[in-house]
């Protein structure tokens, strides 16, 4: 018998938490900021927590500064700078943390900085760029909930193969088959919903890579979460976890969409 006793849990959780990421999408780029300001400081909360570090001391306390700081220069426009200011808090941080035995390895202080902000950062820079920001944050969400929820449905139903039960026990083969086609067919959906079938090929092939790295994400955090030995990362979100359980794949995908972004034609979103 098939174990779908969470379903009702991960409904209700996106019920509530999709429809106001999406509205803070279409309200505009200052309301998707505030979001984004609200969500890397829970973030960067739950890491430095995770590492036995506390937000209201150093070294964590940097944690959540940088994060912020890094961000509000990818507000301006200045996406170099935000990424200049993310590398010096890691340095700083890093150094820091190497003076209090009794926390996690300060690489893992370092890391959280850094995969946060990144992730951050790309979200902000993604959305500054009017309706083309606004479609392509709506198809990158698209993308990862299509791989969440086919994912999931695939690897309930069919089981099988275990995918790599030494960091995820419960994920498998048919799961990750299910995550890569349920994103490939969101590319196809938007070349279809701009009504160009000639942008179908890399649309797929973009949805496909953004879908890769969805999985990649969730099972970094898996692998996170087994190093430290917790089962979620927080109590956040009741009877769900914690932010970077719900928002691993986001953040693993956003970086890179933020790279097809800006190597696109101007104007264009990046799956065309």
């Amino acid at each position: 018998m098939r174990d779908w006793g969470d379903l009702p849990k991960r409904a209700l959780t996106a019920s509530i938490l999709g429809p106001i990421a999406l509205a803070c999408v279409w309200l505009g780029a200052e309301w998707w900021t505030i979001l984004m300001a609200i969500c890397v400081t829970g973030l960067a909360w739950e890491w430095v927590r995770l590492c036995g570090g506390s937000t209201r001391r150093i070294p964590g306390a940097l944690v959540p500064v940088f994060v912020l700081i890094s961000g509000a220069a990818a507000v301006v426009g200045q996406f170099w700078i935000s990424l200049a200011l993310l590398a010096g808090g890691a340095v700083l941080v890093h150094g820091l943390a190497s003076r209090y035995r009794n926390l996690a390895p300060p690489l893992w202080f370092t890391l959280g900085l850094v995969y946060i902000g990144v992730a951050g950062i790309a979200l902000i820079d993604l959305r500054h760029t009017d309706i083309v920001g606004r479609d392509n944050v709506l198809f990158l969400l698209a993308v990862v909930w299509a791989s969440d929820v086919s994912a999931y449905a695939f690897g309930r139903y069919l089981g099988g193969p275990k995918l790599a039960p030494a960091i995820s026990p419960n994920k498998t083969w048919a799961g990750a088959f299910g995550g890569l086609l349920g994103a490939a067919m969101v590319g196809l959906g938007a070349s279809l919903v701009v009504g160009d079938p000639s942008t179908a090929v890399r649309a797929i092939v973009v949805a496909a890579a953004l879908g890769i790295a969805t999985q990649g994400g969730d099972m970094f955090e898996s692998w996170m979460k087994r190093r430290f030995g917790v089962k979620d990362s927080s109590g956040l979100i009741p009877g769900h976890g914690g932010l970077l359980d719900r928002l691993d794949g986001v953040m693993a995908a956003a970086p890179l969409a933020a790279l097809l972004s800006m190597v696109s034609a101007p104007g264009l979103q990046l799956w065309r």
